[in-house]
């Protein structure tokens, strides 16, 4: 019995020393893309995972004085004053809603955008509209708040000048509560909308072309083509962004708001990242704000996580 149980251990000592061979080997082979990798590798260690052990502070009464280990540990006081206080809960309510309209009109827009230059059969026209629908994506948001606030000047904008020649009054849409949304979802699909298509043209050329010559065969319209083949063929790449997308639901974007926020506005169009900028920089509440964005963060990994797994269960593609 002694000679088996010497025989099974050093049987066992053995693969794993071959593992470890094996495993030297395959890094060795590869070494060169794990080079390449290494840069990558620092920065999400350093810019992403390292700053998370900073959201302790979320559970004390920060001072920076007294930093991390002086500064005085008060729990979730800083979460339930949170979900206590009318300003967050209006804010959240901004928030959710405008990432459900960025989600239901601003994620699809990339994706009709790709199906209708798809169908452009004249090449060069096909170029240079790509080129003009992705220039938008290289403008700063400064620029393109500039931009929307000038068409929609209630005097001089080009808009308010339509709706007056058609008899109606010219309306202030930077100044009315009821169209900040509108402005904020219209503008991120102007400026994005385009630049977004460039992925989902990429799996438009990589479906098989026989595949619309047989339906052609069988009679198929370009809508019917579109509906059982192009869709289909989209449906992988649409559901890994939709999961990136959801993943980010309520962080829509500090910049993208506040270049068109104004105290007329402000009550419909401020959002999380907004509120934490003015309560966290300018209030120096620290530990409110970064409990805030600890919320903010669970969220998103909540509904990744879901989504994931839903994703996998019925089309069969996730992230992971």
């Amino acid at each position: 019995m002694a000679v088996n149980a010497q025989a099974v251990k050093q049987m066992s000592e053995r693969k794993q020393v071959s593992k470890g061979k094996a495993l030297l080997r395959t890094f060795w082979k590869y070494r060169a893309l794990y080079l390449i990798s290494l840069p990558g590798i620092i920065y999400f260690i350093v810019f992403k995972y390292v700053p998370l052990l900073g959201s302790v502070i979320a559970f004390q009464d920060y001072n920076i004085f007294d930093g991390f280990t002086g500064s005085k540990w008060v729990g979730l006081e800083h979460f339930t004053r949170m979900f206590a206080h009318y300003d967050f809960l209006n804010i959240l309510k901004n928030t959710v809603l405008i990432g459900v309209y960025d989600l239901l009109l601003g994620f699809p827009a990339p994706i009709i955008l790709a199906l209708l230059l798809n169908e452009l059969r004249l090449v060069l026209y096909k170029r240079v509209l790509q080129t003009v629908v992705y220039m938008p994506h290289f403008l700063s948001w400064v620029i393109v708040s500039g931009i929307a606030i000038g068409i929609l000047s209630p005097s001089t904008g080009a808009v308010n000048h339509f709706i007056t020649w058609l008899g109606f009054e010219p309306i202030y849409f930077m100044g009315e509560e009821s169209w900040i949304r509108t402005v904020l979802i219209s503008s991120g699909i102007w400026r994005d909308s385009g630049y977004g298509t460039i992925i989902y043209l990429a799996a438009l050329a990589g479906i098989n072309p026989d595949l619309y010559e047989a339906s052609e065969v069988d009679g198929a319209n370009r809508w019917r083509q579109t509906i059982s083949i192009t869709l289909p063929s989209l449906l992988p790449t649409i559901m890994i962004l939709f999961l990136l997308h959801i993943g980010k639901f309520l962080d829509f974007g500090f910049e993208r708001v506040y270049v068109f926020l104004n105290p007329l506005n402000k009550e419909s169009g401020e959002i999380l990242d907004t509120y934490i900028y003015a309560q966290g920089l300018q209030g120096q509440q620290f530990s409110y704000t970064t409990a805030i964005g600890l919320f903010k963060a669970v969220v998103g990994v909540i509904f990744i996580v879901t989504g994931n797994i839903l994703s996998r269960k019925t089309t069969g593609e996730s992230l992971y």
